[in-house]
């Protein structure tokens, strides 16, 4: 089942999120959802917070990516087929020198930005069936993994810019969190005006 995405200005995008057992809820149907929600929405990342639930689960699949011809082809193969599930994830290490790269967002429509992000990650996390793993990623796949665990910790990649970019992009963002964009999938805006 599709489900909407919350849009910028929902307060549900700046909780932490809190960590789950297997006795969550429908987890299964829930995390069903979350990838039909975000092929539906052209994602290659979700996070919980941005279906309104401030639990810590997201879920990533990097294959659209493979096909970006500049990529080094081993950059490809490793994103290529890359999809998992990330429940109560903790990142235990960033590495390397920051680099930049445009990023974008679901709930953040129409606005890209280059973020600084470290190039190397250690990630533990719990898979969909309560596996324990600690793994490193580096890369495009660190970065998107990295970007949805800011979701689970509250974070926007727009709090990552200047102060500069940010006061450039605030009537921008007022826009979207009123519904006042136009988008090909479902969302749900917080300050959108009741009958309108």
């Amino acid at each position: 089942m599709i489900l909407p995405i919350i849009a910028y200005g929902d307060s549900v995008l700046r909780k932490v999120g809190k960590d789950i057992t297997q006795e969550y809820p429908k987890l299964d149907e829930l995390i069903s959802n979350m990838w039909d929600t975000m092929y539906n929405a052209h994602g290659v990342g979700l996070a919980a917070p941005q279906i309104g639930l401030p639990i810590r689960l997201f879920l990533v699949d990097t294959t659209p990516f493979a096909d970006d011809e500049e990529l080094e082809e081993k950059e490809q193969e490793a994103l290529n087929g890359f999809k998992k599930v990330f429940i109560n994830a903790k990142i235990e290490e960033e590495n390397g020198e920051g680099w930049n790269f445009n990023e974008g967002c679901l709930s953040i429509p129409d606005i890209r930005e280059d973020v600084k992000r470290k190039p190397e990650i250690t990630i533990s996390y719990l898979d969909e069936d309560f596996k324990e793993h600690t793994e490193t990623y580096d890369g495009l796949l660190a970065r998107v993994i990295q970007h949805e665990y800011d979701h689970i910790q509250g974070v926007l990649f727009t709090d990552k810019l200047s102060s500069l970019k940010k006061r450039l992009l605030k009537s921008r963002l007022e826009k979207i969190s009123k519904g006042k964009i136009n988008v090909d999938y479902k969302m749900r805006f917080p300050n959108i005006k009741k009958g309108r």
